[in-house]
């Protein structure tokens, strides 16, 4: 029987890992702006679009399930940065977009990769490379039959 490798050397547990250190690297500022990581991942993915996106197209964006979404928005439009239109076609269809103070929030917090940029001292260029390659990963997991 082969043994299994040292917790240090799993690859699951250093992206574990690195996940749990970058979350404690961009709290303070989450903190500051009043929202939480997966909030700044929603703002994120609506800034990409121009007039919002279904609960469904956020989710897969986000490799999330849409019962994940769903609580998120409705705080999210709670707390006045976006809307959730309902599908006048389909009830189940709902629609989230930025509002204007959506659209400031996202704003102020602008992007956080020069906070891991700062505190990993590893270059632009290098974490890119990473970046490529836990998502090439990210995707041969996905798409591997199960």
């Amino acid at each position: 029987m082969t043994r299994p490798l040292p917790l240090d050397e799993q690859l699951c547990f250093s992206l574990y890992a690195a996940t749990i250190a970058i979350n404690r690297a961009y709290k303070p500022m989450l903190d500051r702006l009043g929202i939480t990581y997966p909030q700044f991942l929603v703002l994120l993915t609506l800034s990409e679009a121009e007039d919002g996106m279904s609960v469904g197209a956020i989710a897969e964006r986000l490799a999330l399930e849409p019962s994940t979404i769903t609580p998120l928005a409705k705080r999210m439009e709670g707390a006045g940065l976006v809307t959730r239109i309902r599908s006048e076609a389909d009830a189940r269809q709902v629609r989230v977009a930025l509002t204007a103070a959506g659209r400031a929030r996202w704003a102020e917090s602008g992007c956080l990769a020069p906070t891991i940029v700062a505190r990993s001292g590893m270059a632009p260029e290098r974490l890119a490379a990473l970046n490529a390659e836990v998502a090439a990963l990210r995707k041969a997991l996905a798409d591997a039959p199960d």
